[in-house]
């Protein structure tokens, strides 16, 4: 059975406890137990969330190495707008990433209508709330 690989970001972790009029009042186990229950018997998913840039590339760049990866859902947070060493290691991967964002990020300040990231991907689904996690796990089964 081939996996989808849902990666999350710094403060993910506290979705249901962070600015819940932004990001909805799901916690993380909640997001999780949502997206393995709707994507049940038709593929592997693995999550990882840290708030670690560091972890979170090294983790990135483990997956590459992984032949029954069939795709990348990946909602970086904050790194969206700032990391360059993230986008460097999704540009090594060679399977379709879709990323996500809870909120409408070119709707919220001027900061974070810069993403780094949204070329290297398939796919960007904003401001769907944790929805367009099902978005882009659907999406991938669809495409592959």
């Amino acid at each position: 059975m081939s996996k989808v690989i849902i990666i999350n970001g710094p403060n993910l972790n506290f979705l249901g406890i962070r600015e819940i009029e932004k990001y909805g009042s799901l916690s993380y186990e909640d997001l999780k137990n949502k997206i393995s229950e709707h994507t049940k018997g038709k593929n592997k998913i693995e999550f990882f969330q840290s708030n670690s840039e560091g972890e979170i590339v090294t983790y990135i760049q483990e997956i590459r190495k992984d032949t029954e990866v069939r795709g990348v859902v990946i909602n970086p947070g904050g790194l969206t707008h700032s990391s360059v060493s993230l986008r460097d290691a999704l540009s090594i991967l060679e399977v379709p990433i879709i990323e996500v964002h809870i909120t409408d990020i070119g709707k919220r300040e001027s900061y974070r209508r810069i993403n780094l990231i949204s070329d290297l991907c398939t796919k960007s689904i904003v401001g769907k709330g944790i929805e367009g996690y099902i978005e882009g796990v659907d999406f991938l089964n669809e495409k592959n």
